[in-house]
């Protein structure tokens, strides 16, 4: 008798980081909501990632390698979705985390109707220099950008509208056009007001491919796990603003590499993407022009 399949989907892209798979995986094995499968996909992994994820004993979760890197978590998503087995899908970055409550709130979110779900994120900066959250709405809006981390959508939507694109091929981030793309075939999307995922950018990070690092990763995870009121006590601690400010060369870096700043708008298609590439350490994959 074929088993039956789990009721959602979690992809996790990576790339040679071997060192943080630990800590996202476990706070995806940690969910209160435990009726899924774990897809682990590799864009033409080179390192020790697949030995990293075969030793998690859990049968939820696989470990899936593309022949060759395409840069993106575009690739490894859109694998993602053609080997999903479950109704719901949800994304999360190799070095994010999620609260145990994350799935359970927007998966219950869309058994009210919605299409696509998202919650809160923390963005945190180096070494917990500043912390923010987003999104900035609780009204989606098309162009908004939703961290993939904090978005689970049903398997319907893809379906429809299609996958991931290429950043190559567009003048945004792929995420961004991809939830608008939903909202324009008229997905209904539904904002869930609870921290659910913690988020460490690497574009925040400089070199952080060539550094990676896990042990911001491992300190959050224990404290999320340890600590009982650990939501209300961010959501707290960063409407406080008690964390300072974001460093003033962190600021010019942001603003720089944002979509939409008159530095950006200029640029051909995926140029941007391959300067954050740049920024992140990602260069030696970097198209030469």
């Amino acid at each position: 008798m074929t088993a039956r399949p789990p009721l959602l989907t979690v992809i996790i892209a990576t790339y040679n980081w071997s060192s943080v798979l630990p800590y996202s995986i476990a706070s995806v094995l940690a969910q209160t909501f435990e009726d899924l499968e774990l897809l682990v996909i590799g864009d033409g992994c080179s390192d020790d990632s697949e030995a990293v994820v075969q030793a998690i004993d859990d049968r939820r979760v696989r470990w899936i390698n593309l022949p060759a890197n395409i840069g993106h978590q575009s690739g490894p998503n859109n694998e993602g979705l053609r080997e999903a087995r479950g109704q719901f899908i949800a994304y999360l970055g190799h070095d994010d985390l999620w609260l145990p409550h994350h799935l359970e709130c927007l998966v219950s979110s869309m058994r009210s109707g919605a299409a696509v779900a998202y919650a809160i994120t923390e963005m945190v900066g180096p070494e917990g220099s500043y912390a923010e959250m987003v999104p900035l709405s609780t009204r989606y809006r098309p162009g908004d950008w939703l961290p993939p981390s904090c978005v689970v959508h049903r398997r319907s939507v893809t379906d429809h509208v299609g996958g991931w694109l290429h950043f190559r091929e567009l003048d945004t981030d792929p995420e961004r056009e991809l939830w608008t793309r939903a909202h324009e075939c008229g997905h209904r999307f539904a904002f869930v007001p609870r921290l659910t995922t913690i988020k460490f950018p690497a574009l925040w990070r400089r070199d952080a491919y060539r550094k990676r690092p896990c042990h911001e990763q491992a300190a959050w995870l224990e404290r999320i796990q340890s600590d009982r009121d650990f939501e209300l006590f961010e959501m707290a601690r960063i409407r406080a603003g008690t964390d300072g400010f974001l460093l003033e060369g962190a600021k010019r870096i942001w603003r720089r590499l944002s979509i939409g700043s008159p530095l950006v708008r200029p640029m051909r298609k995926g140029r941007l993407h391959e300067i954050r590439r740049r920024f992140k350490g990602l260069e030696h994959n970097v198209r030469k022009n």
